[in-house]
């Protein structure tokens, strides 16, 4: 059985399940499918906004798709959570990502 439908028959069970949102997106990034991946990363920051993971991913998402806006906002986002978990290692990889794209003299937190 493919992955994709391994994934999609495990979410039908557990819509919200965080770590299989953040698969799909992931197997249809790798697809190609970059509506579809799109789509199952904003329902992984609906439910679960602290999952840090999905923001550097969905950061680059929005940059592949040439919309730098979303793409430092989504780092920002995610900036601001791994602050306040502690997380100094996605901190700083999800500033190093913004810096590649915006002024250093923006706010980051």
């Amino acid at each position: 059985m493919p992955r994709l439908t391994q994934l999609l028959a495990l979410h039908a069970d557990s819509p919200n399940d965080t770590f299989l949102l953040f698969a799909l997106a992931k197997e249809y990034e790798k697809m190609g499918e970059e509506d579809n991946a799109l789509a199952y990363y904003l329902q992984l920051r609906s439910v679960d906004p602290d999952y840090v993971g999905l923001y550097y991913h969905l950061g680059r998402l929005y940059q592949r798709r040439q919309d730098l806006d979303s793409a430092i906002d989504t780092y920002k986002a995610g900036m601001g959570v791994a602050k306040r978990l502690g997380d100094s290692h996605a901190y700083s990889e999800l500033a190093g990502a913004k810096l590649e794209i915006a002024d250093e003299d923006d706010e980051d937190f």
